[in-house]
């Protein structure tokens, strides 16, 4: 576990922080070293490329229009504009933040500070021919990599929009998200995927449960407790306004993620299929997990709770889509559906903190529990072996130790996020202010800060 906590120390957060910021300041100035690309001619596949290629644009749909009808639909009416100029902005923010240094931090080589970040041989994608590989898709040309890592950029800033709905200017959402985006994704995503620590201490994520999903509710956790509660939270009726456009954006999601998760194999083959086998059953069943937990609990069955399992089933499944079997599938997805519920509703009124669409409950509770099950029901004959030849084994596979390992990576995670998420939202309050005023926030943000109503 120090071994693991070690890099967050004052030298190693400084050692994150220091190239990340360089890059940013003097990307243009910097010297480009050697690209780390496949020394011998890359021997492109056909089938796994036209595959990248759908799933880029799969998952790129969970953002827009998925991810904005999801949450636009489920605000006040006043407010619908307001979440989808946030993920519409936002996709256009992380695009060019991913071009110029979130890629190459990521993704290449950091030579002495690899264990913290990558380097910057592809800043501003200096050197990225058309015939370039990274070395972690070769079959693929590198562009289309890059673009598929840049939707999972893209998505994951977008979902923690939705912890502080209603209430944040537009202004300081943009700053935040720029500045997120580069100190807190990109050094987990190296830290898992990259060639970090955590991916080489054995922590398993497939698609984005640390990455994405924990990163994203720890960060919306944070910002809706820094931001305080709506106006009116508690006395005032905040039903979503319209269901039906919450749904359609739920569905886009599903089918969206089958890119997300099946295109994290990088190839058009066994593993994908799996992959995109395990997300569907895990997703009908916490959706219907959550269904019945509610139908119970509350004596009817509702169309928010059966799109929020759904959602729930699809964060839990999705650190564990290349690792786990249909039958691991089905337990994390039965798993998920309830404990989300329980955070959803039962854990959030005990706490009075104003998640306002659930994000923490969702994606971050999800997100933990799919990355931690991931250690218990990873089946080698599914994932195969590590790079050092061991079976990629869970704990009914007889590998109880590899639930601890989950456990270390989903407590780096929350610990690195939270930090630098509140330091970031503290200094942007400090300079700019977080919040819209009384009366902007009354008036609704589609009129007050955009100057735009749906009649």
């Amino acid at each position: 576990m120090r071994s693991l906590l070690k890099p967050l120390a004052p030298g190693g957060l400084a050692a994150v922080l220091l190239p990340l910021l360089t890059a940013v300041a003097f990307a243009q100035e910097t010297t480009v070293v050697e690209e780390t690309v496949v020394a011998a001619a890359p021997t492109f596949s056909a089938g796994d490329t036209a595959w990248m290629l759908t799933s880029t644009a799969l998952v790129l749909m969970m953002t827009i229009p998925g991810l904005a009808l999801f949450y636009c639909g489920m605000v006040r009416k006043k407010n619908q504009l307001a979440m989808a100029m946030q993920s519409f902005a936002i996709c256009c923010l992380v695009t060019i933040l991913w071009m110029i240094a979130g890629y190459s931090l990521t993704f290449t080589d950091g030579g002495a500070l690899q264990t913290y970040i990558g380097g910057l041989n592809r800043v501003l994608l200096h050197g990225m021919a058309i015939d370039s590989v990274n070395s972690l898709a070769a079959t693929i040309p590198e562009s289309v990599f890059m673009m598929f890592q840049m939707t999972f950029a893209i998505i994951t800033p977008a979902l923690i929009t939705g912890a502080f709905a209603d209430r944040m200017k537009f202004s300081a959402l943009m700053w935040f998200m720029a500045f997120w985006s580069l100190l807190v994704y990109v050094p987990i995503a190296h830290w898992v995927w990259g060639g970090g620590f955590l991916g080489g201490a054995g922590v398993l994520d497939f698609a984005g449960g640390t990455v994405v999903h924990i990163n994203a509710g720890i960060a919306g956790l944070v910002t809706c407790i820094v931001i305080g509660r709506r106006s009116g939270y508690g006395s005032e009726n905040m039903a979503p306004h319209n269901l039906t456009l919450s749904l359609i954006g739920a569905s886009l999601l599903w089918v969206g993620w089958f890119g997300f998760n099946a295109g994290s194999a990088v190839t058009a083959g066994p593993r994908a299929g799996m992959a995109m086998t395990v997300t569907q059953i895990a997703t009908a069943a916490a959706a219907l997990s959550w269904l019945f937990t509610e139908w119970v609990v509350r004596g009817k069955p509702s169309i928010l709770g059966i799109i929020s399992g759904a959602v729930a089933g699809l964060v839990a499944i999705t650190p564990a889509s290349g690792f786990v079997n249909p039958t691991g599938g089905l337990m994390i997805g039965l798993i998920a559906g309830f404990i989300c519920f329980a955070a959803s509703v039962w854990l959030k009124n005990a706490l009075k903190y104003d998640d306002s669409l659930d994000v923490w409950g969702v994606h971050g509770v999800g997100g933990i529990v799919g990355a931690i099950l991931t250690g218990v029901y990873a089946d080698p004959a599914v994932g195969g072996s590590d790079t050092a030849g061991n079976p990629i084994a869970g704990l009914f596979f007889g590998n109880a130790a590899q639930v601890w390992t989950q456990v270390e990576g989903v407590i780096v995670t929350i610990v690195y996020c939270a930090v630098v998420s509140f330091i970031l939202l503290k200094i942007i309050d400090l300079i700019i202010g977080l919040r819209v005023t009384q009366e902007q926030e009354v008036a609704g943000l589609d009129l007050s800060l955009h100057g735009e109503i749906l009649h």
